[in-house]
């Protein structure tokens, strides 16, 4: 069974997708005020078709909101994420 984690990883301004211990993608964001820019989603083409970015976005719209900020997806795989996950519609700037 594979074993997969998501961090923020804050000094790289990105959130991170690990499976059983090895970086698999990557959600990259800029933060401007209260504001949250996620900017691109990458997943290794090893990793691919498991559903890891859905995973990364999911993880990454959470934060958000928990943290009351709201996003500016200007990465087209996280705008179809919330076309297809409209609970998230409420989070956008």
């Amino acid at each position: 069974m594979m074993v997969r984690m998501v961090t923020n990883n804050e000094a790289e301004s990105r959130y991170e997708i690990h499976v059983d211990g090895a970086l698999a993608g990557f959600l990259e964001y800029r933060t401007a005020g209260d504001t949250v820019a996620l900017v691109h989603t990458e997943v290794g083409d090893e990793y691919g078709g498991q559903g890891l970015g859905g995973k990364l976005a999911k993880f990454a719209l959470d934060d958000a909101q928990a943290r009351g900020v709201k996003v500016s997806p200007t990465c087209p795989f996280v705008a179809k994420y919330i076309d297809k996950h409209p609970e998230y519609r409420v989070t956008v700037r």
